[in-house]
């Protein structure tokens, strides 16, 4: 599959025929995959639409490496995890994949990332080794192209110094930050900033007693002066992201699809905006695999756009964007 074909899906019928096309490669190519879906008794020859592609649980990010390509791996993101929780590998053969992603999916919502300042508070996520959150972030600020962009650890004084420059220049200015980070910020500074977008990427990381969104949100609206904070739906499963611009409403890129299961029967896909389990097609991840049931609990809308409800009782607390609501 080509990666240029892959970014230029702009309709329906484009996204079918190539995640049809992926899912044959993967099913011949991905052995954890493969033996999944023999285990479920499918012949891949008889998928033929999305509707009927089995997706893999994505706890197998914990105990195989997913691959679909003999090729050298360049790099392996982890997932963060609390102390004690195995936590998830995604072996990358072709980083240039997620690059193009992230890069065409920010410039779709956000517009040129010249255009901002991007200042990264990603303290626990600066503190450890392979996260994919912070390859992002690094590569969004180098593409700023601006010598006022950067990460903050907890030099707080700081920041609070480099957002008042910032709102006194009047400069388009994106605050990326993990959530119990921009709690401990607001608690200890507050800035009547409007114009700033903040975008929380999820995650307490066991640093402070977990909040549903609404009331999060109301404390990071007030105590940076701004009237909705903006959210990555991210994980390091995936190779794409989802945003929202506010009220925890998401929105995918063309080259990705949120669909909701039944959480008693998790090959049945639940239509009518019902809530259910979270199935991700992320067609980015062509040498992986692009079809993962993840433990996220959510509702898809008839426009297309979606909201994380909560996560299955039984699976641990990831570090990447869960909010109780």
């Amino acid at each position: 599959m080509n990666k240029n074909q892959v970014f230029a899906i702009r309709n329906e019928q484009q996204f079918v025929d190539i995640a049809l096309g992926t899912f044959r490669h993967q099913a011949q190519n991905c052995e954890v995959y493969r033996q999944f879906i023999e285990g479920l008794k499918i012949d891949p020859t008889n998928v033929n639409s999305v509707d009927q592609i089995p997706f893999l649980p994505i706890e197998f990010f914990k105990s195989h490496k997913i691959l679909s390509i003999d090729n050298p791996v360049e790099i392996v993101f982890t997932s963060s995890g609390t102390t004690g929780l195995v936590t998830s590998s995604h072996h990358v053969t072709d980083i240039s994949w997620y690059t193009e992603s992230f890069r065409n999916a920010f410039q779709l919502f956000y517009g040129d990332v010249e255009k901002y300042t991007i200042l990264a508070l990603l303290p626990s996520y600066l503190e450890r080794e392979g996260s994919s959150l912070i390859y992002m972030a690094e590569d969004l600020i180098r593409q700023s192209n601006n010598t006022e962009s950067g990460f903050f650890l907890y030099n707080h004084s700081e920041l609070y110094r480099r957002l008042k420059e910032q709102k006194m220049a009047q400069k388009p200015t994106l605050l990326i930050g993990v959530t119990f980070a921009l709690l401990d910020f607001v608690e200890a500074y507050s800035i009547d900033y409007p114009q700033l977008i903040v975008m929380e990427t999820g995650g307490m990381k066991g640093r402070r007693k977990e909040m549903i969104r609404q009331e999060l949100h109301e404390v990071l609206c007030k105590g940076f002066g701004v009237d909705t904070i903006h959210s990555e739906y991210g994980m390091t499963e995936l190779l794409s992201q989802a945003y929202s611009g506010g009220h925890g409403i998401f929105n995918w890129p063309p080259w990705m699809k949120i669909l909701t299961r039944d959480t008693n029967d998790p090959m049945t896909l639940l239509k009518d905006e019902k809530g259910g389990g979270i199935n991700v097609i992320d067609l980015a991840n062509f040498n992986s695999c692009s079809f993962i049931a993840t433990q996220d609990l959510g509702k898809v809308y008839a426009d297309n756009s979606f909201e994380i409800l909560g996560r299955f009782d039984s699976s641990d607390i990831r570090g990447c964007n869960l909010l109780i609501t």
